[in-house]
């Protein structure tokens, strides 16, 4: 079971970035709090669209008040969002979004599944979605994922009834949830998984409902409760020094990526939950009328009698008085038939027992990383604190041959350390996102293998499996190998023990634009996985692209250097688009990824590898001025975009604003949510405005409606309300309104076409009213709704020009889409006429 007070406490104090990967260190009283849990045979599971969607007060509370096994299914893992704290979209987002799951999860006690649906961005109905999605292969999943947890509960957190009215993606998720609900009992639904699982079938759903969903307080007084469970979350925990809703706000802080940081809250706070399948419980107990004792299972009560009679009586001063008996229930568990909860509770009444004894495992590797047919080295520590007779009888590494007698034993408070080899297997596969290993689709990722299904993440590269002896009784304990190291500045850290290819490369810009048929000098870089790493590098590249050499060696000595190669690039004379991949050739293997590792200190570092490629685009663009000032908001590839089209991008601090200092900008540009989040911008608006009036050029991209504080109640020189107004169809048809205005004239010609190759939508938060200062430039709409023409505002202000978009620059650009490219280079030389154009500007 997971430490909630030790995770609660590395949460709050959060210093390096081995949070997550750190052991568990519990106290007596977390101790007994898993004692309780552990006999408690019940499972909750919490079913929504998206990390973040999950309630953590509910969740928390079914796990520490309830006792329950409580299980959050995330349909998907947020690659469609934002960021508001790096620059990882799309797959690497999924990846950070995972890990903060997990890390709220390490927080309120609960654990973490997924489907296989890829978060392709907001969608108005659930139509679309499971149109995008898949509906089969993804209620499939959550078919799969009941079969497998065997919830007694579920809890929708959204309304299956309410299609059209919010995401497409949270309504799906609940109509998903209640056709999963019978399928899941009914053998001629999904018949191949039962070769791995058996049927099930939940006895109670719900619908975690509140005022929200009502439309107001108000309303939600007046509505019938009689189908309603009132709970209570905001219950204190003495044994854990918190309460609930305390644990909750902690947990969902961990979304830091989605801005979800929040204080602490205490006191009582209701909770409602609206049944929709079973029998409505009499009382607030959602469990009320289920079995979940241990005289749940066959053989269990004999267990049960010795489990609780330890509950009462727990020895709080000395927890290893109770070993004997945890060991006599662990034994009793082994005979018992039923396999789903002889599983789980063997595995929490081992790390009972661990606890208990105050045994310290550990498998430390000398490095972070591997690759296949190289020598580990392990450090082993093992610790006994407490009296109890243990013996160390071997260690075995999971995945390989090795096995090491060790024959020690444990004396109380003595460290054993042992220095241990293995030889990683030539068939073992790279660490890594198991669901990023193949391509998927828009809507759903590819996952070959039914028993990854639903796992949050890959499992451990290798695993040291200890084998004890407590009195005559061997018992296997399993610790994941890991690299433990200290630096002066931050101490003790831990990470992730990975395997790795022995070579990786990297291109720095995904996308590389060429203005013209020039050529260009492209480096590689190249990282050696190992040691005395030598080969051979080249390009691959589109029909019609010319590459320079054809390969290139290279030789690098230490592991993790990198090593720099540069090819000559040249472009056709006409438009075209395509990838470059480099390749590397050792002996007869051959090289392709990218490793990218992301390292936030509130989530255990990530090793991603990726294709190694980027997108080569020849366009013919044009624009005039030449320096432009960026104020970064919640973090994007825009400038980096720019920079591509032969502008110079000067990032701007916020907090050094300063009257008269602007005019040397041929325009500046606001990052996306700059105004949500930096807190510096609103004292600095008027010195925008004045930078304005006096000649500039200032482009906002979108912000959130509402989300900024009372000094932004307008953040342009004229009226502007802005709304959740949005266009998620990138394909949606684009009109162009305003064919005489220079931003669809000059420098580039816009048409129709340029707002072909989009990705994930068109735009969004788009304003709602303007001042009649304001010019739209474009209409679009969604299918089937009444188009918008708030994506593109343009308005004189003195001498300048002041332009809001909610047109999704910050997807496009870095996308290489053309018509974006041509479409912002209009934007920034709006009032430039009379400037010599440049052509065919270096990239």
């Amino acid at each position: 079971m997971q430490n909630i007070w030790v995770s609660i406490l590395t949460v709050i104090i959060v210093v390096s970035n081995s949070v997550a990967q750190k052991p568990n260190k519990p106290s007596s009283t977390e101790i007994h709090h898993n004692l309780q849990k552990l006999n408690f045979l019940g499972t909750a599971l919490y079913i929504a669209a998206h990390p973040d969607d999950e309630n953590t007060r509910l969740i928390s509370y079914l796990s520490n008040h309830d006792k329950a096994r409580t299980v959050y299914l995330s349909l998907t893992r947020g690659d469609g969002g934002q960021n508001l704290i790096g620059s990882e979209l799309r797959e690497l987002l999924g990846v950070l979004r995972t890990q903060e799951l997990l890390a709220a999860r390490r927080v309120d006690g609960g654990e973490q599944w997924f489907t296989r649906a890829n978060d392709f961005g907001y969608s108005k109905h659930p139509k679309e979605t499971l149109k995008i999605w898949d509906k089969e292969e993804v209620l499939s999943d959550v078919v799969w994922a009941i079969r497998n947890l065997k919830p007694d509960v579920i809890i929708n957190r959204f309304d299956h009834r309410t299609a059209g009215t919010t995401h497409g993606h949270h309504t799906s998720s609940a109509m998903l949830s209640m056709e999963a609900f019978d399928l899941a009992n009914d053998a001629s639904a999904y018949p191949e998984q039962l070769e791995l699982t058996s049927t099930w079938q939940p006895k109670r759903a719900f619908f975690n409902t509140s005022w929200w969903f009502y439309g107001s307080q108000e309303n939600f007084e007046k509505a019938d409760k009689s189908n309603l469970i009132k709970l209570d979350v905001g219950v204190y925990y003495p044994e854990l020094g918190l309460s609930n809703n305390e644990i909750a706000s902690i947990a969902s802080s961990q979304h830091l990526c989605q801005g979800f940081g929040r204080l602490t809250a205490r006191g009582s706070q209701d909770e409602y939950v609206e049944l929709l399948k079973g029998d409505l419980p009499k009382s607030a107990n959602l469990f009320e009328g289920i079995n979940t004792t241990w005289s749940r299972i066959k053989d269990g009560k004999a267990i049960g009698d010795i489990l609780y009679a330890v509950e009462e009586n727990f020895n709080f001063s000395n927890p290893s008085k109770h070993i004997p008996e945890l060991l006599q229930a662990y034994q009793l568990l082994q005979k018992v038939d039923d396999k789903h909860w002889k599983t789980l509770k063997s595995e929490e009444l081992k790390a009972l027992i661990l606890d208990c004894a105050g045994l310290y495992l550990e498998a430390n590797a000398l490095s972070a990383s591997t690759t296949v047919e190289n020598k580990v080295e392990l450090s082993i520590e093992a610790v006994n604190r407490s009296a109890a007779n243990i013996v160390l009888r071997e260690i075995k590494i999971s995945g390989t041959d090795s096995t090491h007698s060790a024959d020690k034993n444990l004396e109380n408070n003595k460290k054993e350390e042992l220095k241990l080899t293995f030889m990683v297997p030539s068939t073992k596969t790279n660490s890594g996102p198991y669901w990023l290993n193949e391509s998927g689709s828009l809507g759903m990722y590819t996952v070959k293998n039914q028993k990854m299904i639903g796992k949050a993440e890959t499992p451990n590269a290798f695993n040291a499996i200890f084998t004890l002896d407590f009195d005559g009784i061997e018992i296997e304990f399993e610790k994941p190998i890991i690299h433990r190291y200290s630096k002066p500045e931050k101490g003790e850290l831990y990470e992730p023990f990975v395997v790795l290819p022995e070579v990786t490369t990297s291109i720095k810009d995904k996308v590389l634009i060429f203005s013209d048929a020039k050529t260009k000098n492209v480096t590689v870089s190249i990282k050696a996985g190992k040691n005395n790493v030598q080969g051979k590098i080249g390009l691959e590249h589109p029909k019609g692209w010319n590459v320079v050499p054809n390969k290139i060696d290279f030789s690098i000595l230490q592991k993790g250097q990198e090593q720099s190669v540069t090819f000559k690039v040249t472009p056709p004379s006409n438009d075209s688009e395509g990838k470059i991949s480099p390749f590397v050739a050792i002996g007869n293997k051959t090289y392709t990824k990218e490793l990218i590792e992301i390292d936030y200190d509130h989530i255990p570092k990530q090793s991603v590898l990726l294709p190694s490629e980027t997108k080569v685009v020849r366009m013919n663009i044009q624009k005039t001025g030449e320096h432009i000032g960026y104020i970064m908001g919640a973090g994007d590839k825009v400038p980096e975009s720019l920079k591509q089209i032969g502008y110079q991008v000067h990032l701007i601090d916020p907090d050094a604003i300063k009257k008269g200092q602007l005019e040397k900008y041929d325009a500046i540009v606001v990052g996306i949510r700059a105004y949500n989040k930096v807190d510096a911008l609103k004292f600095k608006q008027p010195i925008l405005f004045d930078y304005v009036k006096n000649g500039g050029n200032l482009i906002v991209q979108y912000n959130t409606a509402g989300r900024w504080s009372k000094q932004f109640e307008n953040i342009a020189p004229f009226d502007l309300t802005l709304s959740r107004n949005r266009v998620t169809d990138e394909t949606a048809k684009v009109k162009i309104i305003a064919q005489d205005h220079s931003l669809i004239n000059f420098p580039n010609s816009i048409a129709e076409r340029d707002f072909d190759g989009w990705v994930q939508e068109r735009g969004l938060y788009f304003p709602k009213e303007w001042s009649e200062e304001f010019t739209p430039i474009l209409s679009m709409g969604d299918e089937g709704e009444k188009p918008t023409e708030g994506s593109l505002l343009v308005a004189p202000y003195g001498e300048g020009h002041y332009i809001y978009t909610g047109l999704s620059f910050f997807r496009e650009l870095p996308a290489g889409v053309s018509g974006a490219y041509k479409l912002f280079a209009n934007m920034l030389s709006i009032g430039k006429s009379e400037v010599k154009i440049e052509t065919n500007v270096k990239g």
